[in-house]
């Protein structure tokens, strides 16, 4: 499902759409004009804690947490950059969590950067937890991220790809109070 910004042709579409576009550039070997789009998460959206009943540790439901993000492009010559990204997640089951499988939302966005967003994506995530293990990691790769130039002299640096938790208002203050539970999310 393309998402698309007016005007500017930006688009996440899927890796099968997309297969020419990398195949041809996969042909040429010469490097990118210039460096990717700087990737990582957004701080205050890079972890999930749901809580039921006063903060403290017994209360404590599903977590996640955002460990790593990791971004690869391609562009050479006016093409548009063509990107993939891959997150690193871990997630927690606590004294509270009701079952032993958990939706959680998350975005990605691309945004020009330090000014405005240019599209944003939200994707469910559904993690089932074994049932002798309160911890699951996982690694997503999101690929078929085109982001159009408007000239060959426009480089990765203009642009960045972030990541986070697509939060309600209360996590979101949660997480911007400061307050910490160290997540268990194994090792």
């Amino acid at each position: 499902m393309p998402l698309r910004v007016a005007g500017l042709g930006l688009a996440f579409v899927g890796a099968g759409m997309l297969a020419g576009c990398f195949n041809l550039d996969a042909l040429n070997d010469s490097p990118n004009v210039g460096p990717c789009p700087v990737t990582g998460s957004l701080y205050e959206a890079n972890r999930v804690v749901e809580v039921q009943g006063v903060e403290r540790h017994e209360n404590v439901g599903f977590t996640g947490a955002i460990e790593g993000v990791r971004g690869f492009c391609r562009y050479i010559g006016t093409s548009p950059i063509t990107m993939e990204i891959e997150v690193d997640f871990a997630f927690g089951r606590g004294p509270k969590a009701e079952g032993y499988s958990h939706n959680y939302p998350y975005f990605v966005t691309v945004t020009r950067r330090d000014k405005s967003v240019l599209a944003k994506e939200v994707y469910q995530m559904k993690v089932d937890f074994p049932r002798n293990k309160d911890t699951v990691k996982r690694t997503e790769k999101i690929d078929g991220i085109v982001i159009p130039r408007a000239a060959g002299t426009v480089s990765g640096t203009n642009f960045e790809v972030i990541v986070g938790f697509d939060l309600t208002p209360d996590q979101l203050a949660y997480n911007r109070s400061g307050k910490r539970f160290k997540m268990n999310t194994g090792d």
